[in-house]
């Protein structure tokens, strides 16, 4: 008697069943697997090595730890990184013990996001890559340098996987379109190059996102004359859906405000304004771009150009009157000004320097001079004795006078530079040391 309900094989997305089974299927990553790199040469020897690959997602690192285990004939075990215990971990070893023993062949441990095992879990399965045990392939798009533990990191080989390029995207598109077996070749599908095109600019990098859009699309398609017709109004329908690729709080979260505040210092507008656009494309919250921008103004310009600071905090108060979008063209023109701003470090590195004074040396006690005597206590002990107002002073400024601790005296942490506004503020205190210098009345000598 025939099964009702004969058992159906269960779908796998467009990228799933897109998965290459080869090296010359693999897009991109040619610096680490051209020909005669080294990873390559030892994946066609048959040579697997611990490592761990580090990359945004969609650029391939599980497809390369499935094929790493192919290519060498070895047995392809994975953990979860945030479920898996040592209880796990012990499990997996015992297996990959009777693998060697019984048939010769080693074990490829596969960890996802190893970023998010913590430090007892790492130290639990780290002896059995030391002893080879276990090969261990950890993926991650975190920086490892930060959240791998050094005796691991020192076990392994780093390899850096690279965002995939616009034409590798293309390629990869055009071999689902034509795959009869595994993707959309059977379906007589009609998509323009100009969209492929849009669609592998919107990926931004990201195989896989590339593959879910096409796949939508072609769900979405008209039917045309026994054809599948991926139209304008489609596309920019599922396109409208995504957006680029932003990790809020991961490494290209922290690369993007990286290049827009170097951009901002190096002087360069447009690209700073570039990287604006990246951070809200992308989904950045402008509240947080806007608080970095008022940290650049005193940070890079200064007192160079004091409206600096005035404008940023003008920027932020406008987005939040206005909201999003409109307020957004008020960050940009912040941002605008800051990069065409002369620009000056001499603030912050004046704070730096006073900050570890501070916390390096003793708690100075404040000079005699500079202290309030309210009551007749403190007038007879001296508080404020000899203080000069410095308004009752030849060019309201008290030559000789010593602000600091005596043990600070002549120390200087603010030295500006020779660019906009304090180009002016030089002169002024290069000419009040001078005064100084010449005064007879030095509080310190």
């Amino acid at each position: 008697m025939n099964d009702l309900f004969p058992p159906q094989s269960p779908y796998q997305p467009l990228a799933a069943r897109m998965r290459p089974v080869t090296l010359e299927d693999y897009v991109g990553q040619e610096h680490i697997l051209g020909k005669g790199k080294a990873l390559r040469v030892a994946l066609e020897e048959g040579i697997p090595h611990s490592m761990v690959l580090w990359g945004p997602p969609g650029v391939g690192k599980t497809t390369l730890a499935k094929l790493v285990a192919e290519l060498t004939s070895a047995n392809f075990e994975t953990l979860s990184a945030v479920m898996a215990g040592v209880k796990d971990i012990r499990a997996t070893v015992e297996r990959a013990r009777q693998a060697q023993a019984q048939f010769n062949r080693k074990t490829i441990l596969f960890i996802d996001e190893v970023h998010r095992f913590n430090k007892a879990q790492q130290d639990a399965f780290l002896p059995f890559v030391e002893d080879g045990t276990l090969i261990l392939i950890g993926a991650t798009t975190e920086n490892p340098s930060f959240e791998l533990n050094n005796a691991l990191l020192s076990r392994v080989r780093v390899y850096v996987l690279r965002s995939l390029e616009t034409d590798d995207l293309l390629n990869l598109l055009d071999r689902a379109l034509d795959d009869k077996v595994n993707g959309l070749g059977n379906s007589n599908i009609h998509i323009s190059s100009e969209m492929k095109l849009q669609i592998a600019r919107a990926a931004d990098g990201d195989a896989r996102r590339a593959l879910n859009i096409l796949e939508i699309a072609v769900d979405l398609a008209e039917t045309r004359d026994d054809k599948q017709v991926v139209s304008e109004s489609t596309l920019s329908e599922v396109l409208q859906e995504g957006t680029r690729r932003f990790d809020k709080g991961g490494d290209i979260f922290y690369e993007q405000i990286s290049a827009l505040h170097k951009s901002v210092r190096g002087s360069s507008p447009d690209a700073a304004l570039y990287w604006f656009v990246r951070m809200i494309d992308g989904g950045c919250d402008p509240h947080y771009i806007a608080r970095r921008v008022v940290r650049m103004a005193s940070e890079d310009i200064g007192n160079a150009d004091p409206r600096a600071l005035e404008i940023t905090m003008n920027a932020w108060q406008a987005f939040e009157r206005l909201g999003s979008p409109e307020g957004e063209l008020a960050i940009a023109q912040a941002i605008i000004y800051l990069a065409s701003a002369p620009k000056s470090n001499a603030v912050y590195t004046a704070y730096n320097k006073a900050s570890a004074e501070v916390k390096s040396g003793p708690g100075f006690e404040v000079p005699m001079h500079l202290r309030n005597a309210p009551t007749s206590l403190m007038k007879d002990m001296d508080y404020g004795d000899d203080y000069r107002y410095a308004h009752d002073e030849p060019e309201g400024y008290a030559a000789g006078e010593c602000y600091f601790p005596e043990q600070l005296k002549n120390t200087i942490y603010y030295q500006p530079v020779t660019r906009g506004l304090e180009k002016k503020i030089k002169e002024k205190l290069d000419y009040l040391r001078s005064l100084d210098r010449q005064s007879p009345r030095k509080r310190f000598d």
